[in-house]
């Protein structure tokens, strides 16, 4: 099968059952290789449908298929396509950190020589060679979510599966682990799935996104797609030097206004309804201003996501 031309991964009408609970119900997805979000509350379905993608559970109802293999197959015959990384710190006690990586490598289908040569090479890349012979416990948070990386690139699958990455890390680690996933994904042109909290992360590293809300799909496409509405509030930009009496005039007119930069004369407004763009050229033509610039404000994709899945009924035990 020719995978540049199917989707990385196909859902049609996925659904996962735990007694009366529906986790997951009437998931259609249809993804293309790249770099793919999943956001979603907790309790959303997220980890339910990562552990079905892996094979670790089959779908009550429904079928697909991921990198061309189909979800009811064994999840084995997965195993050598996928690297998972985790929520989870996942890491078995007292082995050594290329112990550990090698361990991965053999459990994927790799033999004792290539993992070993392989654990290495990609401890080296995610900067622990220096503690490639320490014991996992011994291990800093971020490091091993450094060392959980490692596990998954052993045996150089085309598709990662990322659960939180950066969960539990500190601003700093963060930004180093989020720089190390960028510039992997670059640099081999891997495919990742990438499910988080954080949604500045989603916007930094994806392409293509999906909400899940109450084990349904809120939204599944391309990020740059998704439909965003403009707010009421604006950044306006002027000349002059009566910018205080231009606050005050929008005050008057029931305008929320903040003084962004008194130095760069820029004001953030937020308008009421009805508002026309008009009056500010009217308000600062009174206050003896030119306006250089109203640039519209679009909604942040918290936003977005929020008013996405606000249309999401919860049917779970329906």
């Amino acid at each position: 099968m020719n995978l540049s031309s199917s989707p990385l991964i196909h859902c049609e009408g996925i659904a996962r059952q735990f007694g009366s609970f529906w986790a997951l119900r009437g998931i259609h997805l249809e993804l293309q290789p790249g770099t793919i979000g999943l956001v979603g509350n907790n309790g959303a379905g997220k980890s339910t449908l990562i552990k079905i993608l892996l094979g670790l559970l089959k779908p009550t109802q429904g079928k697909g298929s991921i990198l061309g293999t189909s979800l009811s197959a064994s999840g084995s015959t997965r195993r050598g396509k996928i690297g998972y990384f985790p929520e989870a710190a996942g890491l078995v006690p007292l082995l050594k950190g290329v112990e550990y990586v090698t361990l991965a490598g053999e459990l994927c289908g790799m033999s004792t020589k290539e993992a070993k040569r392989r654990s290495h090479e990609v401890l080296s890349y995610v900067g622990l060679e220096e503690l490639r012979y320490r014991a996992v416990e011994g291990y800093s948070t971020g490091n091993r979510q450094r060392l959980k990386l490692a596990a998954a690139l052993v045996h150089d699958p085309p598709l990662l599966l990322l659960d939180e990455p950066t969960g539990g890390l500190d601003p700093a680690g963060r930004t180093d682990l989020l720089q190390l996933i960028e510039d992997l994904i670059h640099e081999s042109g891997k495919s990742v799935l990438l499910s988080t909290h954080f949604l500045s992360d989603i916007e930094r590293l994806c392409d293509q996104v999906v909400f899940l809300h109450h084990g349904q799909v809120a939204y599944a496409g391309a990020l740059d797609a998704l439909p965003k509405l403009t707010s009421r509030s604006y950044e306006i930009t002027y000349q002059g030097e009566n910018g205080q009496t231009f606050a005050e005039a929008l005050n008057a007119q029931g305008v929320e206004v903040e003084i962004k930069s008194t130095l760069a004369r820029t004001l953030r407004v937020t308008v009421p309804q009805p508002w026309s763009t008009h009056q500010f050229f009217q308000l600062a033509a009174d206050s003896d201003l030119l306006l250089t610039r109203i640039k519209p404000e679009e909604e942040k994709l918290e936003q977005v996501f929020l008013r996405h899945i606000a249309e999401i009924p919860d049917t779970s035990l329906q």
